[in-house]
């Protein structure tokens, strides 16, 4: 009877630290995720910024202005529309922004500008700590899917309906370089 009861308790607290183990991996993507939102708020933040600056000196793409700003519009307005959403709402304005850093190159007065340098500091910036906060998005959805597959761990995920966490990828048109003509 002792050695029942001894199983039962083993078991019973098996199962726990393998539920709370599986809960701190869920929360710690949905972290991950936010530390992603703090940075692409601080983007949106300065992109009304750049276009203002740049946008005297580039009178000949203003089309392509208006689809920075058109773009960043479309990812503020999906804040809280949750990560499908989000992911393909940025992906469209780090496209838009790659064509925008394209064309800047062949305006050596706007690259010379101190406010213009001084935002792009601040954006490249930016994306480099979008990019860790990816990264780190990515590393923990990893490690809570590598959790949701192992066994023992795979059968208390189901019993309590843990999902697989999604990557944060980019699609096939934001991985090509942007091409530069300087002629």
């Amino acid at each position: 009877m002792l050695v029942v009861l001894g199983v039962i308790a083993a078991t019973s607290v098996g199962m726990i630290v393998l539920y709370n183990r599986l809960v701190r991996l869920r929360n710690q993507v949905k972290n991950a995720w936010r530390q992603i939102d703090v940075q692409l708020k601080r983007r949106h933040d300065l992109i009304p910024n750049l276009v203002e600056v740049v946008k005297d000196y580039m009178s000949y793409e203003q089309e392509t202005l208006r689809q920075v700003i058109a773009a960043r519009n479309r990812a503020v307005a999906v804040e809280g529309q949750g990560f499908e959403a989000a992911m393909a709402a940025e992906q469209g304005l780090s496209g838009a922004l790659g064509r925008l850093f394209a064309l800047m190159e062949n305006y050596p007065d706007l690259k010379a500008n101190n406010n213009v340098t001084d935002l792009m500091e601040e954006l490249s910036s930016t994306e480099n700590r979008i990019a860790f906060a990816r990264q780190f998005y990515n590393d923990s959805v990893m490690t809570k899917n590598n959790a949701i597959e192992s066994f023992p761990s795979n059968m208390i995920a189901n019993l309590f309906n843990f999902r697989h966490g999604r990557y944060f990828e980019i699609d096939t048109a934001a991985r090509e370089t942007p091409r530069v003509d300087l002629r």
